[in-house]
């Protein structure tokens, strides 16, 4: 997974990989069990994706891609007969056909989800499938208040953060995007309960691999340190901790899995 900046890092991404795992594999769990000799997966991150991926589907010719130079000298390392590219999702034009194409965690950073998700289920021959994960969470206190600090300091950011958020659609509206190609769509929510260690500074960890991207590349060192201390001061009344200082990161991911 990786966002429009270029400036991720593929170890902060790593702090939680077992975690961020975890939907992935139930992701792919929900998908059937037939031979698939190409596969791709978008936004391919570090290589975690990819390497569950070729688990599930071990014939399979796999490539990948993502933006982020880091991401993609990652996912080299850990998986060098993998073909990975670097290169933008929304520009990805290669026409198949991909018996599995994998979008874990990249699509709710791009827009107009009424023609991308058909377009790529179009990729697909007859039988093939489209495995999506997407982070549902842009009303939790986490994304509320990362918006909020935001605008208070610096406004501009915000703004331009604002401009480039994606509003993820409804289940109906994934179901009836690719209910028109595809002969069998399911579409479902689950909401994870992650303990991370070091209570709200646990997730400060965790979105600074993830969505406070945006509002923290344009920052120089010093404006970065104040915005994640007051946004951890936000956080704190939220998110209680437990006995043993860790904390609950309520988590809800929207799966859609697509067979053509």
């Amino acid at each position: 997974m990786s966002t429009r900046a270029d400036t991720w890092s593929a170890s902060q991404y790593r702090l939680f990989e077992d975690e961020r795992n975890r939907p992935i594999a139930d992701l792919l769990a929900a998908l059937p069990p037939f031979a698939a000799p190409n596969a791709i997966d978008l936004g391919c991150g570090p290589g975690n994706s990819s390497e569950l991926l070729l688990a599930r589907y071990p014939g399979a010719r796999l490539s990948g891609i993502d933006r982020s130079p880091d991401m993609i000298a990652a996912a080299r390392k850990r998986l060098p007969a993998v073909a990975f590219e670097i290169g933008e999702v929304e520009s990805w034009s290669a026409p198949g056909p991909y018996e599995v194409i994998l979008a874990n965690a990249v699509l709710h950073w791009l827009p107009d989800h009424e023609r991308l998700f058909p377009s790529l289920a179009a990729r697909l021959p007859r039988g093939g499938a489209l495995a999506v994960q997407m982070p549902d969470n842009l009303e939790e206190p986490t994304h509320r208040l990362m918006r909020e600090v935001a605008a208070r300091l610096h406004p501009q950011i915000a703004r331009q953060a604002d401009a480039t958020r994606t509003t993820l659609g409804t289940a109906a509206d994934y179901y009836r995007w690719l209910r028109a190609s595809c002969r069998r769509v399911d579409v479902w929510r689950t909401t994870y309960h992650h303990p991370l260690a070091g209570g709200v500074r646990g997730i400060v960890e965790w979105f600074k691999g993830s969505a406070l991207g945006p509002y923290l590349t344009p920052l120089d060192a010093s404006a970065r340190a104040s915005f994640l201390e007051a946004y951890a001061e936000a956080l704190a009344p939220h998110y209680a901790p437990l006995a043993d200082g860790s904390v609950l990161l309520p988590f809800p991911r929207l799966f859609i899995v697509a067979v053509r």
